[in-house]
């Protein structure tokens, strides 16, 4: 793989992240961030969908006319969030209840409709799957690291198991209770504020974008 797919790959994940520094996405990350099981499976599916949207509009674009692109591009992604749901509620029927409509709402997911019109529609289908693959990631990972924070300290647990002890609580003699308004979806604007404030006072060039 060549300095120019890895640059696909993993630009997305920092200095062109979709949700930090372009900032789409942000609406699905109050809803399914409560817990990290979730917030993984979310992020997969949308990696999953942007990925083959980029590759299918990228082999179809010579062929497709102008006027009719849109519709063709809400064609391809729908039928992707079906089989993506389809396959969920097959293998994770519980992660699949938990996410609901969210994972329908893909279709209108500003990454997916983004990349498909910036960059798929104008390069070949091999670099268009490596860039739905890396803005997927680059979604994905803010998912994570916002739930990440949630369930722990919201719920004291990670996808499900406890990881600060009972020990620890005051109901057990302990000095430690959860902070149960990380659980509400306000929290998530305000951790991504601050994963964003960080991000970009580590790269001062970002902010005058």
């Amino acid at each position: 793989m060549n300095s120019k797919s890895v640059k696909f790959l993993t630009e997305p994940l920092s200095g062109s992240n979709p949700v930090i520094v372009q900032i789409l996405g942000i609406c699905s990350s109050l809803a399914v961030t409560v817990q990290l099981k979730p917030a993984i499976v979310m992020g997969l599916s949308v990696m999953v969908v942007t990925a083959f949207a980029n590759l299918v509009m990228s082999l179809l674009r010579k062929g497709v006319p102008q006027r009719i692109r849109i519709i063709v591009q809400l064609v391809v992604i729908a039928t992707l969030v079906i089989l993506v749901d389809q396959i969920l509620q097959a293998f994770v029927y519980d992660v699949s209840k938990q996410l609901s409509v969210y994972v329908g709402l893909i279709i209108t997911n500003c990454i997916v409709m983004g990349r498909v019109e910036a960059f798929a529609l104008g390069n070949r289908p091999w670099d268009s799957f490596l860039d739905g693959v890396g803005n997927g990631a680059g979604y994905a990972l803010i998912l994570v690291i916002i739930a990440f924070f949630r369930e722990l300290l919201g719920s004291g647990a990670l996808l499900g198991y406890r990881v600060i002890p009972e020990s620890w609580y005051i109901a057990n003699g302990g000095c430690y209770a959860n902070c149960g308004i990380m659980l509400f979806p306000p929290m998530a604007l305000i951790i991504v504020g601050c994963i964003i404030w960080f991000h970009r006072s580590k790269n001062p060039s970002l902010q005058e974008k």
